[in-house]
């Protein structure tokens, strides 16, 4: 262990500013921003350097975030989280995989800033209420009543159920089986019935711009995938602590697919097309609890 707590913690920090921004780009300025803030301080002054940082950190996301949100609202289409490489470590940890899957960054987007902070930190981090009120400015009172409306929140948009990983790897491979032999029947069947697809092009690769729902319609669609892309690299990969796919490393129609699995059958699909956001996906990203 190092002797710099910033260092020590560095993991931690980008993870916090990871699952508030849904960016490792801006997560990465935020941590950055942190560490300026860090050697300006006073080290021995600071009696909880865990605390400490995780206060500025969340204190930095909240004003990107606020940033972001403007930028979001004119952004191409569907807007999705920038998909991490993870390690099985981070799989095995079913808190920290649930807190950073694809999934669950979508509904957290639909929190407003500080009901995102506090639900970050007190359920994942499990940072105490006095402590999220210091990073927020807010009472602590405040923070558990803006804890309580969010866990509600997420409560009624989460996936529903939590499944292994030798699940996920099984579905996720009749899924992959099924769409490059452009089997219309194997779709079907590896498909729950009010299935959901959203993809993520930005503007800048073809992807659908609204949610495609619903077996027949999704199958249908994804059966022509062997005729219009014949011959494509795909691998299943560890994408945000759950087993993911991905087309095409590095080419022409290079994409990013998170699985949301349920019932041995695929409920949710999240496919990121969109250049900007593929970068993580070469090297395993330190995320930490």
């Amino acid at each position: 262990m190092t002797d710099d707590p910033f260092l020590a913690h560095r993991g931690l920090l980008f993870t916090v500013a990871y699952e508030m921004l849904g960016s490792a780009a801006d997560a990465d300025d935020v941590v950055q921003e942190t560490w300026l803030r860090w050697a300006e301080v006073d080290h021995a002054q600071v009696q909880d350097p865990r605390a400490y940082l995780v206060r500025i950190v969340t204190r930095q996301a909240l004003n990107r975030l606020r940033t972001l949100s403007r930028r979001r609202e004119e952004y191409v289409g569907e807007w999705l989280p920038e998909p991490l490489l993870t390690s099985p470590d981070v799989a095995e940890d079913v808190e920290l995989a649930e807190s950073v899957s694809i999934a669950m960054l979508t509904v957290l987007e639909t929190l407003g800033p500080t009901e995102r902070a506090v639900l970050v930190l007190h359920e994942v981090f499990d940072v105490p209420y006095d402590e999220i009120a210091e990073a927020v400015g807010k009472s602590a009172a405040a923070v558990r009543q803006i804890a309580h409306r969010a866990r509600q929140h997420v409560a009624a948009r989460r996936p529903r159920m939590a499944v292994s990983r030798t699940e996920q790897q099984q579905v996720v491979e009749r899924f992959l089986a099924a769409l490059t032999a452009g089997d219309l029947q194997g779709l079907l069947d590896v498909l729950a019935p009010d299935v959901v697809v959203v993809a993520d092009g930005g503007g800048l690769a073809p992807a659908a711009r609204r949610p495609i729902a619903g077996r027949e319609l999704v199958a249908t669609l994804l059966s022509r995938f062997a005729e219009v892309v014949p011959e494509v690299e795909i691998t299943t990969a560890l994408v945000n602590g759950a087993v993911g796919a991905r087309i095409d490393p590095g080419g022409e129609f290079e994409t990013a697919i998170a699985f949301v699995v349920e019932d041995g059958r695929i409920a949710r699909m999240y496919a990121v097309r969109n250049p900007h956001k593929l970068g993580r996906l070469e090297e395993v990203a330190d995320l930490r609890r």
